[in-house]
């Protein structure tokens, strides 16, 4: 499991052992347990296991689905979704995104789309997964999460199993359209760290009380019990979503979980926006696209 301290970084190989041995024991079955074969014939014939499905590590079309950091929200203006910065799909050369990195310059734009949407929570996946669908994509990324957590209050945040059936959702629709279509997807960020690098910034804290993450970021500078304890509330509702995220990625051979990869990662002010330090920077959104690019191409899933 995915836990603090000590994440998980169990993959999709473990599901495909298990089909592999699964398969095989049938095979052994075929002919009826250890009855002998037809006489005069030799071993009795054993069909073949079922071939794991092997993961394309150089996809030739992408949609993102997911929330305002795939949209590129305020990377490059205020308060603005600015799409050319996103990391899954972006053309902005400081950024150089999963797509531009898979597929050339060229190939990305003709061949990504951006179905995320900025505010959107892991109920709305769902339908972005529809939408990415009529594209028939080889690969779709997945970031959400986050707005399930930064809600008005603590009380208002999504729950654990309401946020796993939205998925197992999103999922389906996904597979109910395009059986072989490859998943990324991506952990939550550490909501908690983004807290603390970005409360050293007056701005931001003062853009902060326009409604960003009020859960996680309201009252920034109050250290008393009350508010260290909304924070940790927080910040383990975030650690239950990537555990959600990543055992029912590890339930399909054609998802890869980055392992905890984002939610781990030490984002310092560089990859924060100047304009609200809090979504990722240009900088911050050429990091998570450097994160994707290395687990999709990878020869083997995070562990």
């Amino acid at each position: 499991m995915w836990k603090r301290g000590h994440r998980s970084r169990t993959v999709v190989t473990t599901a495909a052992a298990v089909l592999l041995g699964v398969a095989g024991w049938a095979a052994c079955d075929a002919s009826g347990g250890n009855a002998p074969g037809p006489q005069g014939s030799s071993t009795p014939s054993k069909p073949s296991p079922k071939p794991t499905p092997t993961w394309d590590r150089s996809p030739r079309s992408l949609a993102a689905v997911g929330d305002s950091i795939t949209r590129g929200f305020d990377a490059c203006s205020v308060l603005a979704d600015c799409p050319e910065s996103s990391w899954a799909t972006g053309s902005d050369a400081q950024v150089n995104s999963l797509a531009v990195r898979l597929l050339g310059k060229a190939g990305a734009a003709r061949r990504s789309w951006n179905y995320a949407v900025s505010g959107s929570r892991m109920a709305d996946l769902p339908g972005q997964m529809a939408q990415a669908a009529t594209r028939k994509p080889e690969l779709v990324t997945v970031m959400a999460g986050a707005n399930d957590a930064c809600r008005a209050s603590v009380s208002a945040m999504t729950s654990v199993s309401d946020f796993r059936a939205q998925f197992e959702d999103a999922m389906t629709t996904l597979r109910e359209a395009l059986p072989k279509t490859q998943v990324y997807v991506s952990s939550v960020p550490d909501l908690k760290r983004l807290w603390s690098q970005g409360r050293t910034n007056e701005l931001g804290k003062q853009i902060w009380k326009l409604g960003i993450c009020p859960s996680m970021l309201a009252d920034a500078d109050a250290l008393d019990s009350a508010a260290t304890l909304r924070r940790d509330t927080v910040q383990d509702r975030v650690e239950a979503y990537n555990e959600v995220l990543e055992e029912v990625c590890k339930k399909d051979l054609r998802c890869r979980f980055d392992g905890g990869a984002v939610f781990d990662f030490r984002f310092g002010t560089a990859q924060l926006s100047p304009w609200d330090w809090f979504h990722p920077s240009k900088n911050g959104q050429a990091r998570l696209a450097e994160m994707a690019y290395r687990a999709v191409t990878a020869t083997k899933p995070s562990d």
